[in-house]
C-alpha cells in the first residue's frame, strides 16, 4: 500500500501540516510519518484541491502550431464559418491539438477539464474520437470529460443530430446546444434535439448562450422549463449566460430565482467585452457558478492561456471582487464550483478525498492567485504529475 507524506503544506492558506496520502486519496492530516511512506518537502506553499477547467475547447486550439493571423468578422456566426474552413486548411489535429492543451493544463494545476468538441456534418465524429484518445493517454494525468457539440447548429444542417447521438455512443458525457433562437432559429426544435438526446443517453446538458438580453432570456426560460419538466434539476449547465448581464435587473432577479429553483449550473467565461453574469449574486441565490478558459489561442481569438489562477484573476477583476474573502470566492469558481458543476466525487481537501492537489505559492490565498507563480507541485490521484511549472508528461 503506497503510502505519501508531504510536510509543512498550508490546506488553503491555514496553519502549516502535514498530509497523508493513501492509495491516492487523503488519508489524513499531522499524523506521524508511516514506516515505509515517501515523504515530500511542501515547502511551507499553500495546498488547494486540483483546479477544474470547466469550459475549453480542446479539439481546435492552435497551441504549437504558429502564430494565426486572424482577420475575421465581428459576428459569431463570421467565427464559426471562418473556424470550419480553417479547420480544414491549418490541418487542425484534434489529437494532437488537444493532448498539448491537456499537458499545458496540468502543469498549471488542472485535474480536471470540461471540453466541448465539435460536431458537424464536415467534421462528423473525427474531434470527438481524438479528444477521447487524448482522454485515454493522458487519463493518469487529467480527467477529460467531453460534450458533443454542434457549434455551427444542428437544424439548420441536417445529420447534425444523428451525429450528436453518435458521438454520445463513442464516450461524450455530455451533450451540448447552442444560441436556439439566434443560430438554429427554431428554439423548441432545438431544445427538443438537446433534451431528447439527453434522455436517450441519461447524459447532463450544457448550452451556450451567447444570447443577449430579452432574446437570450427567452431562450433561457426554455431551458428552465425543460429541465424542471424532465426532473433534470442539478444536471443542466448554460455556459456564458450573457443575458444575466443585461440592463433590465428587475428581469434578471426573477431569472436568477427560476434558474436557482431548476438547480441549474452557470458557467463563466468572465468576458471583458460582453455582459456578464454577476457571480457574487448567483452564488448568494445559491446557484453553483464555475469558469472556463473557453478557446485557447485558437482562429477565434489570439488570448487564453489555460491557467485556471489566471481565470479566477479575471473572475476578481470582471466581477470588482477585492476582499480577500472575495478572492477565495473568484477562486472557488474555478475549484468546488467546477467540481460541482460536473458532478465530481470525492472532491477537495477533507479525509477520504482524492489526492487531485496543487501546492502554491503565496502569503495568503489571496496572494496565490494574484501572483499565479509557477505551481510548485501538481497531484493527480497522490501521483506528482507536475513540479515547478513542468509536466512530468510529454505533448505530442
Amino acid at each position: 500500500m503506497h503510502t505519501l507524506v508531504i510536510r509543512n503544506v498550508r490546506p488553503m492558506g491555514g496553519e502549516a501540516t502535514s498530509v497523508m496520502i493513501r492509495e491516492g486519496r487523503i488519508a489524513g492530516y499531522g499524523q506521524e510519518v508511516e514506516g515505509g511512506a515517501e515523504t515530500l518537502d511542501g515547502g511551507g506553499a499553500i495546498m488547494i484541491p486540483g483546479l477544474v477547467e470547466a469550459h475549453t475547447h480542446m479539439d481546435k486550439t492552435l497551441l504549437g502550431m504558429g502564430w494565426y493571423r486572424n482577420e475575421v468578422g465581428p459576428r459569431l456566426i463570421d467565427k464559426i464559418e471562418n473556424e470550419r474552413m480553417q479547420r480544414r486548411v491549418l490541418g487542425i489535429d484534434p489529437a494532437r491539438q488537444s493532448a498539448r492543451q491537456a499537458v499545458l493544463a496540468a502543469s498549471l494545476g488542472t485535474t480536471h477539464i470540461r471540453t466541448h468538441v465539435d460536431v458537424d456534418t464536415e467534421v462528423g465524429v473525427a474531434g470527438i474520437e481524438g479528444v477521447l484518445e487524448t482522454r485515454e493517454r493522458y487519463r493518469d494525468m487529467i480527467d477529460i470529460e467531453l460534450v458533443a457539440f454542434p457549434q455551427s447548429g444542428m437544424l439548420i444542417r441536417p445529420g447534425t443530430v444523428e451525429l450528436m447521438d453518435r458521438a454520445l455512443q463513442l464516450g461524450a458525457q455530455v451533450v451540448g446546444g447552442l444560441d436556439p433562437a439566434a443560430i438554429d432559429r427554431d428554439p423548441k426544435g432545438h431544445l427538443d434535439a438537446v433534451f431528447g438526446l439527453a434522455e436517450r443517453h441519461g447524459v447532463p446538458v450544457d448550452i451556450h448562450l451567447h444570447e443577449p438580453a430579452e432574446l437570450g432570456a427567452f431562450s433561457m426560460e426554455l431551458i428552465i422549463e425543460r429541465t424542471k419538466a424532465l426532473g433534470l434539476q442539478g444536471k443542466v449547465t448554460i455556459s456564458h449566460a450573457f443575458c444575466l448581464g443585461m440592463a433590465d435587473q428587475d428581469y434578471v432577479a426573477a431569472l436568477i430565482d427560476a434558474l436557482a429553483e431548476a438547480r441549474i449550473h452557470i458557467l463563466t467565461t468572465a468576458p471583458a467585452s460582453r455582459p456578464a453574469p454577476a457571480v457574487k449574486r448567483l452564488v448568494e441565490a445559491g446557484i453553483v457558478v464555475a469558469a472556463g478558459t473557453d478557446g485557447v489561442r485558437d482562429t477565434w481569438g489570439p488570448y487564453n492561456n489555460p491557467d485556471m489562477l489566471e481565470r479566477a484573476v479575471l473572475v476578481g477583476l470582471r466581477n470588482n471582487l477585492r476582499r480577500d474573502d472575495e478572492v477565495a470566492l473568484a477562486l472557488d469558481t474555478c475549484t468546488h464550483g467546477g467540481a460541482r458543476m460536473m458532478g465530481l466525487d470525492d472532491y477537495g481537501l477533507n479525509t477520504g478525498d482524492r489526492a487531485d492537489l496543487v501546492l502554491v505559492e503565496g502569503e495568503t490565498l489571496a496572494d496565490a492567485v494574484v501572483s499565479r507563480r509557477p505551481r510548485r507541485m501538481v497531484l493527480k490521484g497522490g501521483k506528482v504529475i507536475a513540479r515547478d511549472g513542468v509536466a512530468l508528461f510529454e505533448a505530442p
